[in-house]
């Protein structure tokens, strides 16, 4: 998975990350109000947190989950909550470091340990689950499936993810961030044929074992991001 061209995208989402989006971020996560369209991400998010919570149990005790991409750690704190040892990672220290700063304590017997790094390092060790809500979507089709493949090579159970669903709306915003760039603008979504994706991945075979569960989208304004679960 250490190709140039996903340590180039990795790079480029750690300094939009750091350098520009922290603030914003901040108020997206906050209960602060926000402008129409950002109220419709806000919302569309919260409803794909709840539906990546209700593919695991109430009781989490014994698992161990990475939370892929974490950001603020709220979803990493609602699986801890439920007893899971979890481990967030992100690739922007200033979005860790505002985590560490804002999330309460656990409540419970779960864990909960934020890092700044690789979602993909082999350093983390392995889990009894993988979620990644919104960090896959940035990069190309190629290597989202190296990423999954090499992630569910160290999960014992399954992975909740999120995809960029190839939608009419989504395929003229991608097309306007490559005709408009601007040294502001977040890293440009990846949409992708997410029935073709999973089909393909399914079929290689380092996957053998794994299978697909059903999945769901979240439409709210210009928030559209599809949930795919593959199990073993």
């Amino acid at each position: 998975m250490e190709n140039a061209r996903y340590l180039k995208r990795r790079n480029e989402i750690e300094t939009y990350f750091d350098r520009t989006a922290l603030d914003a971020w901040k108020r997206l996560t906050s209960t602060e109000k926000v402008s129409g369209i950002r109220a419709t991400v806000r919302a569309g998010r919260a409803e794909m947190r709840a539906a990546i919570l209700s593919r695991f149990p109430a009781d989490l005790n014994g698992w161990r989950i990475l939370d892929a991409g974490c950001g603020g750690g709220g979803l990493s704190l609602e699986l801890a909550n439920r007893g899971a040892n979890v481990l967030g990672v992100d690739l922007s220290a200033q979005m860790i470091e505002h985590a560490l700063r804002g999330l309460p304590d656990v409540s419970g017997s779960g864990q909960l340990s934020l890092c700044a790094g690789d979602m993909l390092s082999l350093d983390h060790g392995s889990f009894d689950a993988v979620v990644a809500m919104d960090s896959l979507i940035h990069y190309p089709k190629a290597e989202v499936a190296g990423a999954i493949a090499g992630l569910a090579a160290r999960v014992r159970r399954k992975m909740v993810f999120t995809l960029a669903p190839r939608t009419q709306l989504l395929a003229v915003m991608h097309l306007v961030g490559q005709l408009f760039p601007k040294s502001d603008r977040s890293p440009s979504i990846e949409p992708v044929r997410t029935d073709k994706l999973l089909r393909a991945l399914l079929e290689r075979p380092d996957m053998g074992g794994w299978h697909a569960g059903s999945a769901c989208r979240v439409s709210r304004g210009f928030y559209i991001s599809e949930l795919q679960e593959i199990a073993r």
